[in-house]
């Protein structure tokens, strides 16, 4: 087991080289001077080379490229252009925000998927299957970024029951899941956010449990007279690995993919983040936000692979 997991984190580091091999040329293959985003309409050329020198934009690419990942690897990531502060901490502060409705939109998700595809897969073929169906399909095929827009204009503007934008009165920088004050502000998100992972969880669950229920084992459980109860255990169980997998992927994808729902209602998480430093050209904030999301979803998967071959030993010799 210890030797797995070693070998799994030596798969990261070239994977992390190669995410900031990525990361740093899609900065400076964009169009654009990032000085311009900080320079006055009547600033001259003389302000624009001592600025460029300020941030080292104009040393080779490559001399940048090496000054970066030595920064990055102790935990700098340089200053952003706009505000002044480091990337590292405004990342950071990001992610936790964005962590809560990653988190809160898989756990949702996945509670619901796991009912609603196990009832499934044990009555297939039946109204119960064609509707848990029909759901994992909508849930797939609504853009999450309309049904945000609807859900603001229905439970915000129309019946005013929940906050339509915002994480709180007291502030971004204080965020409390126990304060229900707070935590109202974060219900339509985070169900605007369950809906894409829940049809995609809910058809891998109905998937993995119908082939479980299908295998010899289970048969054999059957004809020794198990109750139905006893025996959608065991297949349930059987199929666990591979519904975790899915369940790790889907988490991943929301903490780097929230771009439009964080928009959408305002909440500071690593999406807004993004979207704030792709409009203001802010270089070193976008190669950090980049990073650290890429880097998050290495981890996660790493996490997920380590959990499966708990769960199932036969994936340590795959």
């Amino acid at each position: 087991m210890i030797g797995y997991i070693i070998k799994r984190m030596l798969y990261i580091i070239p994977v992390c080289l190669g995410v900031t091999a990525v990361c740093f040329a899609l900065m400076y293959l964009a169009p654009g001077d990032p000085a311009q985003a900080l320079l006055p309409p009547d600033a001259t050329p003389e302000d624009a080379a001592y600025l460029l020198r300020l941030y080292g934009f104009d040393q080779p690419v490559w001399v940048q490229y090496g000054r970066w990942v030595l920064r990055a690897a102790s935990g700098d990531l340089g200053v952003s252009l706009q505000s002044q502060r480091p990337v590292f901490r405004e990342v950071m502060s990001a992610l936790g925000n964005t962590a809560v409705l990653s988190a809160g939109a898989v756990l949702l998700a996945f509670v619901l998927a796991f009912i609603l595809g196990t009832v499934a897969a044990y009555n297939i073929g039946s109204r119960i299957d064609q509707a848990s169906t029909t759901l994992s399909i909508t849930g797939v095929s609504v853009p999450n970024y309309w049904l945000g827009i609807v859900l603001v204009i229905v439970f915000a503007v129309e019946l005013g029951w929940l906050p339509a934008a915002g994480m709180g009165s007291a502030g971004s920088d204080s965020f409390s899941l126990t304060d229900w004050a707070q935590l109202r502000y974060a219900i339509l998100p985070i169900i605007t956010m369950s809906v894409l992972p829940l049809g995609i969880i809910m058809r891998s669950v109905r998937a993995s449990v119908a082939e479980a229920l299908g295998q010899e084992s289970i048969q054999l459980l059957r004809a020794k007279g198990l109750p139905p109860y006893a025996i959608l255990t065991h297949a349930v169980k059987n199929a666990f690995p591979q519904i975790l997998a899915v369940m790790g992927l889907q988490f991943g994808f929301l903490v780097g993919g929230s771009i439009l729902v964080e928009t959408i209602f305002n909440w500071p998480g690593t999406g807004f983040l993004l979207g704030k430093a792709i409009l203001t050209r802010d270089v070193p904030l976008l190669q950090g936000t980049i990073l650290v999301l890429s880097i998050s979803f290495v981890i996660i998967n790493l996490v997920v692979d380590v959990l499966q071959s708990i769960f199932d030993p036969r994936v340590r010799r795959t």
